[in-house]
């Protein structure tokens, strides 16, 4: 694939519309318009300067790269039910005759544009409601008059008429039931559409010899009703499944339309801010959030603060505080407060752009319960032409006259009525809407199969660092010794902390900060590997590290040795403070656990999970921390590759296992698992090897995945349940096995519109998840 120099879209080059040669290179575009601008000012477009000009011109150029893929110009095609299928353009599956979707390769081509399938299904299907109503009120109007009608216009004009029309209904209209026959015949994959193209071809050709032969008995009207039903239920099916992907649809339209530039690449002084297309935004690049303000782009705070409503992104109603050095995330709103920010991740690397396409790629996926459908579908459909062989021939023998226009009227209702569309439909529809309702929620679903396993899973193995607890130490404590205040002694510490590198200093700063301190400069920085930190504040000379440090100085620790051996009990790490060789007190550091860890564990007990905490941390620390919680079974001081291991042990002990982490150590883990869960605010890598991803990083969001997990698989077998039985009803009805006894026939008109319910049935109930609680 190559890249449009004018535009930035992606292009083939095979399909190109227009190539120009610069200096021995070819250059391919998307539109001849772009190989003209390109050709007037090669240079303009080759510069790799990110200038103003550049911008404005991306401007002009963004939109028509818009427009261009909404033509689809770079879309390519996959079959919900079959995801190896994939093409070059809209039409059907070779294999089940379903009609192909886009595939999502990036957030820009999730357009709401309109289905070509659609378009074109709802415009035969008019034309054979328009051809095909002439042929039906004629034949219902003859038999309400008791014959009458056909009698004073004659019956060979009747018929002769009801072939002219239905021809192009049939062969028109109903044309790619055929096409789709065909293909199933010639890729040996039998489907709902090889029934339908032999049931309609049964009717039309019978029809069409008894006109020529100048016979009454004709099923012209039967033919048309068939083809305009079908094709109804083929619109209503393709308006229901582009809905589901609403849903993210509405996520994608949150983004905002431009943004507020402060400088490019990096803060100028005096620089003119001005918006620019949001598509123009490049990493590195400041710009600025106002209050009521979308935010742009995926990003870090640089200055000023701001409440943030991201409920449209991680299901959490309340607004989180933005300060400096904290991820913000784009197509957020701000509340309250404004902030210049640095561009991070811009394009199809944001949050927004990755939850698109996690949730395109879960929807083509398949889950195991699929193969169930599956198999009995390999076997339905072939069974199905021979119950209708075997009506045909019963009732050519053993039926009232006339005995051939019984026998195939009730062998093509058998053929439509048993239509597996409503078998083909169960699971896909249902896996669409679910993985989009999970996304509104904050549960991004990578894979069915994870999904569906969710709801069976009864241990769940969570990492500590990031998981159960925010990721990062803070000050959790402060003991200052007499004589000494607690604020003194964080204004010292601080002051030699701003020297050092190591990643406890940031927390020791972050606290000073926060209590509205002025941290003094130091001077004489020095730093003891793995011991601690000295520098002088004030002209005094401030030590601060752990107790081997202090002794190595000659300073006395004694007088607060007991309360600080309770704080390392409960899993802190404690830095002593001294100034000119005597104690002034310490500070207790700890990754503090997240808010709503306490709610997700009781929440997940309830749920009857297994909580198995596994983590490479001291288990001093560990054990303090699942104390807190209430996990009992706690596995500390294990390495990534052990973390494997472990979860591998207790998949042969018999158990369903869950991991969520949010690390690269955790990867492998999240791949060993039965499903891998991982934290929207940890690693690539981790969300990578994992099945789901949470947003918000909040555990409590299994709870929800789970639930959603449940009430997917319910709709999926109560749709299987909704196919079986209609089949297992419709066909031996249709077949005739009641006229014996009641004189009851299914005509293939009531036949197509049972079909056609029982697949609306199916779409009906999975359109229910979109309103599932979680």
């Amino acid at each position: 694939m190559a890249t449009d120099p004018v535009c930035g879209m992606t292009v083939d080059p095979q399909h190109a519309a227009a190539e120009v040669e610069h200096r021995g290179t070819v250059h391919s575009f998307c539109s001849k318009g772009c190989a003209a601008k390109f050709s007037a000012d090669p240079e303009r477009y080759l510069a790799a300067e990110h200038d103003q000009q550049g911008r404005q011109h991306g401007q002009e150029d963004s939109q028509h790269g818009q427009r261009s893929r909404q033509h689809g110009q770079r879309s390519r095609y996959s079959c919900p039910m079959h995801p190896e299928v994939i093409s070059d353009g809209p039409g059907a599956c070779p294999k089940c005759g379903m009609a192909l979707e886009p595939v999502i390769a990036s957030a820009s081509d999730l357009v709401d544009a309109p289905n070509p399938e659609l378009r074109d299904m709802t415009r035969r299907f008019w034309i054979a409601v328009a051809l095909g109503a002439p042929v039906v009120i004629l034949t219902m109007g003859d038999m309400l008059a008791g014959g009458a009608l056909a009698q004073r216009v004659g019956m060979d004009r009747v018929n002769w008429l009801g072939l002219a029309l239905a021809t192009p209904v049939v062969w028109w209209c109903g044309w790619p039931f055929f096409d789709r026959m065909w293909q199933s015949v010639l890729n040996r994959s039998p489907n709902m559409f090889t029934l339908i193209g032999l049931g309609v071809g049964a009717a039309y050709v019978f029809s069409a010899a008894a006109t020529v032969l100048g016979r009454p008995d004709t099923y012209f009207d039967t033919a048309v009703v068939i083809v305009a039903l079908v094709l109804l239920g083929q619109v209503l099916e393709l308006q229901a499944r582009h809905r589901t992907g609403a849903a993210i649809r509405h996520l994608l339209a949150l983004a905002p339309k431009t943004a507020r530039l402060v400088a490019a690449g990096a803060p100028a002084s005096g620089a003119v801010e001005r918006d620019i297309p949001l598509g123009s935004v490049q990493p590195g690049d400041v710009l600025r959030v106002r209050p009521g303000e979308k935010i742009p782009v995926d990003g870090v705070v640089l200055e000023g603060a701001a409440a943030v409503d991201e409920s449209m992104v991680t299901g959490e109603a309340i607004p989180t505080e933005k300060t400096p050095g904290v991820s913000v995330i784009g197509a957020t709103i701000v509340t309250n407060g404004t902030f210049t920010m640095r561009a991070e991740r811009v394009g199809d690397d944001t949050l927004l752009a990755r939850i698109v396409r996690m949730v395109a790629d879960a929807q083509r996926t398949r889950a195991p319960i699929q193969r169930l459908a599956d198999e009995v579908a390999s076997y339905f459909v072939p069974a199905v032409v021979i119950v209708a062989m075997a009506a045909f021939v019963a009732w050519s023998v053993w039926g009232p006259e006339p005995r051939l226009a019984h026998a195939l009227v009730n062998a093509v209702a058998v053929l439509i009525i048993a239509c597996p569309c409503a078998l083909g439909l169960a699971t896909p529809m249902a896996i669409m809407v679910g993985t989009g309702r999970g996304a509104k929620a904050g549960v991004l679903v990578k894979n069915a199969e994870a999904l569906e396993l969710l709801a069976r899973v009864d241990t769940l193995v969570v990492d500590k660092t990031g998981t159960l607890t925010e990721g990062r130490p803070r000050v959790a404590g402060l003991e200052a010794a007499p004589g000494w205040s607690e604020n003194e002694v964080l204004r010292l510490a601080a002051a030699v902390e701003r020297g050092s590198e190591h990643p406890l200093a940031s927390a020791v700063i972050e606290a000073a900060q926060a209590r509205g301190l002025t941290i003094p400069s130091a001077a004489g920085f020095e730093s003891s590997t793995g011991l601690g930190v000295s520098a002088r504040v004030d002209g005094r000379l401030v030590v601060l590290g752990n107790a081997a440090f202090m002794e190595s100085r000659g300073i006395e620790t004694s007088a607060l040795e007991g309360l600080a051996d309770d704080r390392r009990r409960e899993g802190g790490t404690v830095m002593d403070v001294a100034v000119d060789g005597r104690l002034a007190g310490f500070l207790v550091v700890a990754d503090r656990i997240r808010d709503s860890s306490r709610e997700a564990v009781r929440l997940l007990k309830q749920e009857g999970l297994g909580i198995v905490m596994l983590t490479g941390d001291s288990r001093a620390t560990a054990e303090s921390i699942a104390g807190q919680l209430g996990i009992e079974d706690v596995r500390a001081e294990v390495l990534p590759e052990g973390k494997r291991r472990a979860i591998a042990d207790l998949q042969q002990a018999g158990r369903r296992v869950a991991m969520a982490g949010d690390g690269i150590n955790d990867a492998p883990a999240l791949a060993q698992a039965d499903v891998g869960i991982a934290m929207g605010t940890g690693t690539d890598v981790a969300m990578e090897s994992a099945g789901l991803t949470l947003v918000k990083g909040d555990l409590r969001g299994i709870v929800r995945a789970r639930r959603l997990s449940r009430a997917t698989l319910a709709n999926i077998r109560q749709n299987l349940f909704l196919a079986f039985v209609y089949n297992l009803v419709g066909v031996p009805v249709a077949a005739g096995v009641l006229y014996p006894f009641t004189g009851w026939l299914v005509s293939p008109i009531w036949a197509s519109a049972a079909m056609t319910f029982s697949s609306l049935s199916v779409i009906v109930n999975a359109l229910r998840l979109h309103s599932q609680e979680l």
